[in-house]
């Protein structure tokens, strides 16, 4: 009986041991401020750094299984070489996903049109079979593409699976919905049901701002793809972070301690309800850094003294092993009455991102300004910010000097084009890809 009871206990010491890696793999979680000592006897504005790093995948076996729906252009202004390079790319697709997979293919001009529904992905020879036939004609009925495509999606939504629908276009949406808002609407909808999407803008026709909202409200990727050559490279990218996510449907809580009060949320989407903060993502990958950055007020407080300023929960599902799971952190600020102490105690990581942040929120406004006629004052903003951003960079010193004056640099360049008419619709559209990728920290 004794020595049952042993081999039992000993049996179930090795299972929870070997059980461990999958068990404790969880997001890392690290909550920051930029400035966690501050002068004492006056009142700061700080910015909060919220860091989720997607943990690493041990092999392609471990990968979380896609649900994806390919949203093909297909109207009169992709005759030629685009619409080939978009078949290359939509058959790179293919061969990347196995039988575990679920695929739909939909095309669509002036109509809609499901060249493959949503199956598995094991009769490839058909699949590629039905992509190899795609025909350029007609206009460009983006709504409804995309609808189509969220409909096959819905046959196989699943928790278990990434949920995806991939847009190419390079058209303005000109059958059906076709503003900016009403495509966030849907990207919004469609975010709140577990599905991303991805845009991917092709030459200088298709609307850069409808293309980011819908990917933006979504939590997906945009791209600008200014040469049908490089569609199957961005095609790459783009799967390369579909085939690596580890947690899905994640829901960050940042709850201010009594005296905090928040500003505003840089870059992504989310609430501000009195001292409570909310935002969420659709997805995370593998061994990358994804964040939210909230600029807050800190009131005054006497030297050496320590006040706590934020909690932080994250609830999302561990695609390791199918969990829901939560992870937190708090942070706290202090006060001191020390020049040197205040210097030495910066976050100079945290601080290169918020001025990078920062920059780009001027960059939005610039472009707003562009748009209006006033370039002028847009240029002006622009150069105050490639100032702003060299001189936080000369206060950093380092390495954070060197990668600031880089960016100031950027910043310049988007100064001089943007009061420029050669090639405007191009420029726009690289600057919003820009400002896309800064926002979301996107992979490409």
């Amino acid at each position: 009986m004794k020595k049952n009871a042993f081999t039992t206990l000993f049996l179930l010491f090795l299972t929870s041991l070997f059980a461990l890696p999958a068990q404790g793999r969880q997001i890392e979680l690290r909550a920051e401020l930029g400035t966690p000592v501050v002068e004492a006897g006056r009142e700061h504005t700080t910015f909060l750094k919220i860091s989720l790093t997607g943990f690493e995948l041990s092999g392609p076996e471990e990968r979380t299984p896609a649900n994806i729906a390919l949203v093909l252009d297909e109207s009169g202004s992709m005759t030629g070489e685009k619409l080939e390079e978009a078949k290359e790319a939509a058959l790179l697709a293919v061969d990347l996903l196995d039988e575990d997979d679920i695929l739909s293919v939909i095309s669509y001009d002036s109509h809609v049109k499901v060249l493959v529904p949503a199956t598995r992905v094991a009769d490839k020879r058909e699949i590629r079979r039905a992509i190899r036939a795609m025909k350029a004609d007609g206009q460009t009925a983006l709504f409804a593409g995309v609808s189509k495509g969220a409909r096959e999606v819905r046959k196989f939504i699943d928790k278990e699976r990434v949920n995806r629908i991939i847009l190419l276009s390079d058209g303005q949406a000109n059958v059906g919905p076709s503003t900016a808002t009403e495509l966030g609407e849907l990207g919004m909808s469609l975010g709140k049901e577990g599905i991303s999407v991805t845009t991917i803008g092709l030459g200088a026709g298709y609307n850069e701002d409808l293309m980011a909202n819908l990917a933006g409200y979504s939590d997906g990727n945009h791209a600008f793809v200014d040469d049908p050559e490089d569609l199957v490279k961005i095609f790459n990218y783009e799967f390369g972070d579909v085939l690596s996510v580890v947690a899905q449907d994640l829901l960050i809580r940042i709850e201010l301690r009594d005296g905090i009060r928040p500003l505003r949320i840089l870059g992504r989407h989310g609430q501000i309800l009195g001292r409570e903060v909310t935002t969420r993502m659709n997805q995370l990958y593998s061994d990358q850094e994804k964040y939210i950055l909230l600029e807050v007020e800190v009131p005054e407080g006497m030297a050496n003294e320590t006040r706590d300023l934020a909690n932080v929960t994250v609830s999302y599902r561990n695609m390791a092993n199918s969990r829901q799971e939560d992870v937190t952190d708090k942070v706290t600020v202090s006060y001191s009455a020390s020049d040197e102490e205040i210097a030495r105690s910066r976050n100079r990581e945290v601080v290169t991102t918020a001025t990078k942040q920062v920059a780009n929120e001027m960059s939005k406004q610039a472009l707003q300004l562009r748009d209006e006629g006033k370039r002028e004052e847009a240029q002006s903003l622009l150069n105050s910010s490639a100032d702003f951003v060299r001189a936080q960079g000369a206060m950093l010193g380092g390495e954070e000097k060197e990668q600031l004056e880089a960016f100031s640099a950027e910043v310049e360049s988007e100064a001089e084009a943007i009061t420029l008419d050669e090639e405007w619709d191009k420029t726009r559209k690289s600057i919003r890809a820009k400002q896309y990728r800064q926002d979301t920290q996107q992979n490409y």
